[in-house]
């Protein structure tokens, strides 16, 4: 057997049998008493915490009665609320029910929460405020499956026929021992709906012998024990990512989750939990980078002292990438800076960080160059919803550029037109109710076809191209890939997202949107009077400056490829909007359909 497939076997042996209900009550056995979720009130000041047999209570509690509400085996709810400790104490009372819990987006409009509830055939919906509650019971007549509804907070009286979260904690607890044999490890875990990007959400289903492989193979890539290791929770549990990391891994590992229920205030929640494993989106990793580099200020000395000691960093951290031993006098010269990056490091609450991952999209050289030459040991990590989060990665041994090497126990392989294919117990069962889609990701010996184009080094380390379907192709018939200019163009200071037009098209050109953040204080500290950032859109200065980051991201790219206009616009592009999905990748379709006039323009 070659090396991949006595993992894959040996992974298959530990993960068989069980399920997130058995892997939950084996933490809760062996650690009782240790912290599991912990919160803050809405003052800031007020932090609160529930062990694992207070979340074990919690749970069993929860479980009895959704079962006298006749939730049981195959059934489904759907868990819409932010990151808070009754998310995780829902989700495994739905499993140890065996049933499935599936989160939606927080941010879903009616009509969204209508095609969700009723493509999953919920029974149960669990919200978390009276907000969301509006949404589901405006649409509850036409959801005939949905019996029951749920609130977690509610000022008042919870409108007749919906159940009140304290009132289902008071039922009694169904034995523990007992409800995990519910759930087979056939059954489904979680549905996960991806973001839409070319259509109606797909629901991915990934079942107990999935989470359970794949959080194995988690455990072996650390190379270390994490039991207790800190972690935010912040990001909606709807994605992936968030869910693996912070939620079964969590379970499995054991971590200590604190929840942060606005993904915006995450930064202040790191130097108070001082996290030893934590996952980003690009777009937060982007902020914190600003948010570091805008603390130096305007003093030029002060940056150019800060560049220089980043410099050694780099080099050290390369070395250590290798694992290689620095030669003497980069040993010397790393030494006298790194208590400077280290300072930063505590300042930002960093400091015990053990991995640091980005994914679900390309995140900037620059930006991953920095943190690394800072200290932190950030990597990037590749995968889908399909293939329960993870495809490749590499913690340690980080080759800048690439997303790693194949996951533990997995194979990866390209086509012949270059697509990343993938197969492993991470694989997804299919699309929920859809096998024709099914059927053209999933082949017949089980490769899992990702719709990414790739190429694969010498060393197996993967690096992304683009998406398949995302490739612009010129008039010309050039191939480009967008995602690797929109990545290179928003390293510039005053570029907060951009995106790169061109298929068909004679050149490729951009729209580019102003940093609400950046932007503003570069004005400033260039003497630039202004009255919002659509004035700031428009100001020679500042279309300039743009034009000069373009230039420089340009320089890296064949003649062919390069931006030969751009508008700019100024509206800031949110999450769940129609220029991205909740997890902050570009909605293509929407964006062209939104700027239509303005992409036109360029072209004229």
């Amino acid at each position: 057997m070659t090396d991949v497939a006595t993992h894959r076997a040996d992974l298959d042996r530990r993960a068989a049998g069980r399920t997130v209900a058995t892997l939950f009550q084996a933490t809760v056995a062996a650690h009782p008493d240790r912290g599991a979720l912990r919160w803050r009130d809405a003052d800031g000041e007020t932090w609160h915490e529930l062990t694992w047999a207070q979340w074990a209570d919690q749970a069993t509690r929860l479980a009895g009665a959704l079962g006298e509400l006749g939730v049981g085996r195959g059934d489904r709810v759907v868990l819409m609320m932010r990151n808070r400790p009754e998310f995780h104490v829902a989700d495994i009372a739905v499993v140890l029910c065996g049933a499935t819990p599936i989160s939606i987006y927080n941010s879903s409009a009616p009509d969204q929460v209508q095609y969700l509830a009723g493509h999953s055939e919920a029974t149960v919906a669990i919200v978390e405020d009276a907000a969301y509650l509006e949404r589901v019971l405006s649409v509850r007549r036409d959801l005939p499956a949905l019996d029951h509804v749920a609130v977690v907070d509610h000022d008042g009286a919870a409108p007749a026929g919906v159940l009140r979260w304290h009132d289902l904690l008071a039922h009694a607890p169904v034995d523990l021992a007992t409800a995990v044999t519910i759930a087979k490890p056939e059954d489904l875990a979680t549905v996960i709906y991806t973001s839409g990007t070319t259509g109606p959400p797909k629901g991915v289903m990934l079942d107990h012998a999935n989470v359970c492989w794949t959080v194995e193979g988690y455990l072996d890539m650390l190379q270390k024990d994490p039991t207790g290791w800190r972690v935010v929770s912040y990001l909606p549990m709807a994605h992936i990512a968030e869910r693996m990391s912070s939620h079964y891994l969590a379970i499995a590992a054991p971590f200590e989750v604190t929840t942060c229920p606005d993904a915006g205030a995450v930064s202040g929640y790191l130097p108070h939990v001082r996290p030893e494993s934590f996952f980003a989106v690009p777009r937060v990793w982007e902020k914190f980078h600003v948010a570091l580099r805008a603390a130096l200020g305007p003093d030029e000395q002060r940056r150019a002292e800060a560049d220089a000691a980043l410099a050694i960093g780099w080099e050290a951290a390369e070395y250590r990438a290798r694992d290689e031993e620095m030669p003497a006098d980069l040993a010397a010269r790393f030494a006298a800076v790194e208590p400077t990056l280290a300072s930063v490091r505590r300042l930002v609450g960093v400091d015990e960080l053990v991995v640091a991952l980005s994914g679900a999209a390309p995140i900037p050289l620059d930006v991953l160059r920095f943190f690394r030459a800072l200290g932190l040991p950030v990597s990037e990590i590749y995968g889908l919803s399909e293939t329960s989060g993870p495809m490749t990665w590499e913690p340690f041994k980080v080759r800048v550029g690439t997303v790693g090497r194949a996951f533990a126990g997995v194979e990866v392989r390209l086509g012949d037109d270059g697509e990343v294919l993938c197969r492993g117990g991470n694989v997804f069962r299919g699309y929920l109710n859809e096998p024709e889609k099914t059927a053209e990701v999933l082949d017949a010996d089980g490769w899992f076809h990702s719709g990414d184009i790739g190429v694969i080094d010498d060393d197996g380390y993967l690096r992304i191209v683009d998406r398949k379907k995302e490739l612009i192709i010129t008039a010309g018939g050039k191939n480009i890939s967008p995602a690797n200019l929109e990545a290179a163009l928003k390293e510039g200071e005053l570029i907060g997202q951009c995106c790169a037009i061109g298929d068909g098209r004679p050149f490729v050109s951009a729209l580019i949107v102003l940093d609400a953040e950046t932007a503003p204080a570069w004005a400033k500290a260039h003497d630039i009077a202004f009255d919002g950032l659509a004035a700031l859109a428009v100001h020679p200065d500042v279309v300039a400056e743009v034009q000069r980051e373009v230039d420089a991201a340009n320089a890296r790219f064949s003649q062919v490829e390069r931006i030969k206009r751009f508008v700019i616009l100024w509206e800031e592009w949110l999450p769940d909007s129609e220029e991205l999905t909740p997890t902050m990748k570009l909605k293509r379709r929407g964006v062209h359909n939104r700027y239509a006039e303005q992409i036109e323009s360029l072209y004229r």
